[in-house]
């Protein structure tokens, strides 16, 4: 294999990787901007911080992710449905904490804009969002 088909097949397999997460950060109404990236002293582990903002009306579909995420929702009202559990509405201040592999949904059932601060404790080099079947 030349060095150009090398790096063509890299480039394929890391967008590859990606294209789930760049697909829903680029959804009418949902915007995802990545804050910081950082390896924990726990090996193989690193913590990931995204603000993402939902339009009135707008779900975020069903996905779960290689870790634990920390949610903390800055504006809005925001329900989370988490798989096996009812349905929770949170707004402004409050916090909600979903285990690592679990199956989960946001919508924005409020009027105005909505943001959460995710915070996500994940498996290094895995992808961060992974949709459920």
């Amino acid at each position: 294999m030349t060095a150009s088909q090398f790096l063509a097949a890299s480039v394929l397999i890391v967008t590859s990787a990606l294209a789930p997460h760049i697909a829903l950060a680029q959804q009418p109404g949902i915007r995802r901007t990545d804050l910081q990236r950082h390896d924990l002293s726990v090996p193989g582990r690193e913590a990931i911080q995204v603000h993402v903002e939902l339009a009135p009306g707008v779900a975020f579909p069903k996905h779960s992710h290689p870790g634990e995420e920390i949610i903390y929702v800055l504006i809005g009202s925001l329900e989370y449905e988490i798989e096996g559990k009812p349905p929770v509405t949170l707004n402004a201040g409050d916090v909600l904490f979903i285990p690592a592999g679990t199956v989960h949904s946001t919508k924005n059932v409020g009027s105005d804009n909505g943001a959460e601060l995710a915070t996500y404790i994940v498996e290094k080099g895995k992808p961060i969002v992974v949709l459920a079947e």
